[in-house]
């Protein structure tokens, strides 16, 4: 018998579970002091939305949960904007939350609150372990349910005198029975869907986009004549030459609705039927066009990858040659640096096997026909919109892949939710080069501002979307927390930096200034030029897209 601390990270180790992602306070200390008999792998974040972003990248990597420690409601709730994002990646993750002693908490101290109400808004499983006999049970259901299938997040709510009460045992875990595939009935009514002549698309989401899944998409839509399509904010996409190119759907939904425009059938493997990421008044929510019909292959709980594959073989793909992506670069990019500029250096310089960390938005939007011709890499996407995670992520990913090479492409808004992780980095000596896409605006919001039919924005409105004064200084901000780090104002300046990133691995830091994408008359047409686009003919309004890269 040990006590309740120590039998949790037993546990938890013994489930597979070998890193922690943590934020500690007082409720916690028991935990924090047997980590010195653990192997368990912790990772130190300054704030808790660092610990829980990192906690997803680790995940979206290592297809494995990590484990975060978050101290009370206070702690949780501070991490909840990434908890959001992990939920909507549907990646595993088990959040550890310290709670008062139970008998303390009829007193009301000062941070007491309802940590399973907190919870339950990204958790899809929350229990508070009552015993210390209990807690090894309850870590061991928290990890599987948080494997699944479906991936998802699970809160254990650990109450002090739990943690440091005598008479817990650890425990090993069962075999995992392995999932389902799709149903033969199933498989052969979307077989029959695709071989029917009809204009067809395939939607590709979560775990059919790394390398097998998309190998046999590929297949199908050789041999089918389907488009393929995967989604707009991908958690991890396997891309690069050698490897199926698919097209991801437009964040604008007047774009997604020129790409899905003409087909009679959709079919959805392991995504969601498209919608707006917003509404906007006299514009629709639901893209899926009218008269297509849906086709689900796959549920949640379901095999994706294998059912996937049982298509291949119902469609009479398995002889199929996929399409794959040839290697390409585009040239270096040379004069005043741009948001596009910043994309083309990278796809020129991406090293082999990178991982990218994508929340650059709008300055980043040309970084996927920039990059899909480079050497073999992942994408990791803003999977749930909440930003600030870009940077976290990339700490998680760099601990699951030591030997890959990360990227975090972030704008200056988005950075400064969570620069935090930056000292992480730095602690850690994580192989990640971070690139502040620096145009000193919410450029995001200056746009969504103009197409959601508010009135002309005068300089109070303005000035909430304005980062210009005083202006924010990466260099410095990286530094102070002991990064290297440089300023470019030119493609010169900047691709310099960035070979030399590459060149020398470990923390580095480009603070790259850039004007906004979208400003001055571009920004004032964008919304009327995103309408035209959707009046012109399907062909002509595809073509254009494509030209303008978006």
């Amino acid at each position: 018998m040990t006590n309740g601390a120590v039998a949790l990270l037993e546990t938890l180790r013994n489930a597979g579970v070998d890193t922690c992602f943590m934020n500690p306070g007082t409720s916690e200390m028991h935990f924090v002091s047997a980590l010195d008999g653990s192997d368990m792998r912790a990772v130190l974040a300054l704030f808790e939305g660092v610990a829980t972003g990192a906690a997803d990248g680790y995940a979206r990597i290592a297809q494995k949960p990590a484990a975060t420690l978050l101290h009370l409601g206070c702690g949780l709730g501070n991490g909840l904007a990434n908890l959001h994002n992990a939920r909507k990646a549907r990646v595993p993750l088990v959040n550890i939350v310290g709670d008062h002693a139970t008998y303390h908490t009829q007193y009301d101290a000062q941070l007491q609150s309802d940590i399973e109400t907190v919870a339950r808004n990204v958790s899809t499983w929350v229990r508070t372990t009552a015993r210390s006999e209990d807690l090894a049970r309850d870590a061991l259901e928290a990890v599987s349910v948080a494997i699944g299938p479906p991936a998802q997040v699970t809160t254990l709510i650990l109450p002090a005198d739990v943690s440091w009460t005598e008479g817990a045992r650890a425990l090993e875990p069962k075999a995992r029975p392995e999932p389902a595939c799709a149903d033969d009935a199933r498989i052969d009514r979307i077989a029959r869907t695709l071989g029917s002549g009809d204009k067809t698309a395939i939607l590709l989401g979560r775990r059919v986009l790394l390398e097998r899944g998309l190998v046999a998409a590929s297949k199908i839509a050789e041999r089918t004549g389907a488009k393929l399509f995967c989604e707009v904010f991908p958690t991890r996409l396997e891309r690069g030459a050698g490897l199926p190119n698919v097209e991801r759907l437009a964040y604008f939904a007047e774009l997604a609705s020129v790409q899905l425009a003409g087909f009679r059938h959709l079919v959805l493997i392991d995504a969601k039927a498209p919608v707006s990421f917003f509404g906007y008044p006299g514009k629709k929510s639901y893209l899926v066009p009218e008269g297509c019909e849906l086709h689900d292959l796959v549920r949640v709980d379901e095999d994706a990858v294998g059912s996937i594959e049982r298509l291949v073989r119902a469609v009479g793909a398995e002889r199929i040659r996929p399409r794959l992506q040839p290697p390409s670069r585009p040239q270096l990019p040379t004069g005043k640096l741009t948001g596009p500029k910043v994309c083309q250096a990278l796809g020129a310089l991406l090293p082999s096997d990178a991982i990218i960390s994508d929340e650059a938005q709008t300055s980043g939007v040309k970084l996927g026909a920039f990059t899909q011709g480079c050497p073999r890499h992942d994408l990791l996407a803003l999977t749930g919109g909440a930003i600030g995670q870009a940077l976290p992520v990339a700490v998680g990913a760099a601990i699951a892949a030591p030997e890959r090479p990360v990227v975090a492409l972030v704008g200056d808004g988005s950075a400064m939710y969570t620069l935090q992780a930056l000292w992480s980095i730095v602690r850690e000596g994580l192989d990640v080069t971070t690139i502040i896409m620096n145009n000193r605006a919410y450029s995001i919001l200056n746009i969504e501002l103009s197409r959601v039919g508010a009135e002309e924005p005068g300089p109070k409105a303005k000035a909430q979307l304005d980062l210009a004064s005083p202006p924010l200084d990466f260099v410095k901000l990286a530094q102070g927390m002991g990064m290297r780090a440089t300023r470019a104002t030119t493609a010169e300046e900047f691709t310099l930096a960035l070979r030399d990133a590459f060149t020398a691995p470990g923390p580095r830091l480009i603070d790259a200034i850039i004007p906004s994408e979208f400003d001055g008359l571009k920004l004032r047409a964008l919304p009327t030029g995103l309408d035209m686009l959707q009046r012109l003919p399907s062909p002509l309004a595809k073509g254009i897209k494509k030209k303008l890269g978006l």
